[in-house]
């Protein structure tokens, strides 16, 4: 709910907008209380196990929502993945593994998750050539700014790296501001333009 807000004060009249919640379940970083995850999450720290069957599975959650909206007449290139933290990690991860050609990529405050599944080098999926917006605080003490730098190294040598455009925004922690909501909404303009 609190995103559906932040994107009302940036919306397109012709975008369509879709914030899908994330199923409640217990996540071991939170010891084990139940509260919305995509997937676990078992510790912040680069080297941390993850939750790779948790990962893959909300991955084709949202594959399956774009598939929803190709059926209702959206064609799959005039769609744009988001999300914040784990909402944004789960939009870069879903972006480089799915089969539909997509718009682009708004990645707030995240990191790429299994990024050691990926091969080394550029991708070959049908996003190998995706636009992706990556914004980060450079005072997030959850998700620290050196995770969304080692993201952008990485999606730089598997895409395009013309397309990925990096964002700090100084004294910023884990969450959005209005600058940041301003970036957004000219990415979204700029890679869904009226037809």
């Amino acid at each position: 709910h609190g995103w559906s807000e932040a994107l009302a004060g940036i919306k397109s009249p012709h975008v369509k907008y879709i914030c899908p919640h994330a199923p409640v379940m217990p996540v071991s970083l939170n010891m084990n209380m139940s509260m919305p995850s995509w997937f676990d999450i078992i510790g912040l720290s680069p080297d941390s196990q993850e939750d790779e069957a948790g990962i893959k599975q909300a991955a084709e959650s949202v594959k399956a929502l774009i598939d929803q909206e190709v059926r209702n007449g959206i064609p799959s290139n005039r769609i744009i993945l988001g999300g914040f933290s784990q909402g944004g990690a789960l939009s870069l991860y879903t972006a480089l593994t799915t089969h539909q050609k997509l718009a682009g990529v708004i990645a707030l405050s995240c990191w790429l998750p299994l990024r050691a599944s990926f091969p080394q080098g550029p991708i070959s999926g049908v996003n190998k050539d995706i636009a992706v917006l990556q914004c980060h605080g450079d005072c997030d003490p959850l998700v620290p700014l050196m995770f969304g730098s080692l993201t952008v190294e990485k999606l730089k040598s598997m895409i395009n790296p013309a397309n990925v455009t990096f964002k700090t925004y100084s004294g910023l922690m884990h969450s959005s501001s209005l600058e940041e909501m301003m970036d957004v909404k000219q990415f979204i303009d700029k890679h869904l333009p009226r037809v």
